[in-house]
């Protein structure tokens, strides 16, 4: 005879390994907004520009977007100097537009 299933014991080991797999992605995104500086922004700008984001459909824009995101992640594992040393190519920014990425070629 078979041992019966826990269904309860089940239910709560996926509920727990999906509360840790949020838990995770809130931190990295976190490490995200501080690694991109973003975190300089208020809460509601920062809402504010990915609701944009979110609801953009335009597939060049977001194509421009992940290149500049793969240049930052490339850029950031060979800098050694910290944020605030960084020279981001003397690029001036627009009031509501993200920070120039050094060596990017796309536009937002």
């Amino acid at each position: 005879m078979r041992k019966p299933r826990d269904y309860d014991a089940e239910l709560k080991a996926l509920e727990d390994k999906a509360k840790e797999l949020r838990n995770r992605k809130v931190l990295g995104l976190g490490e995200l907004v501080i690694a991109t500086g973003a975190d300089a922004l208020s809460a509601e700008e920062l809402a504010g520009a990915l609701v944009v984001l979110a609801e953009t459909t335009d597939a060049g824009k977001r194509d421009a977007w992940a290149k500049r995101g793969v240049a930052f992640f490339q850029g950031r594992s060979r800098r050694s100097a910290p944020a605030p040393d960084r020279d981001n190519g003397g690029a001036q920014t627009q009031p509501g537009s993200a920070p120039q990425v050094s060596g990017s070629t796309g536009t937002a």
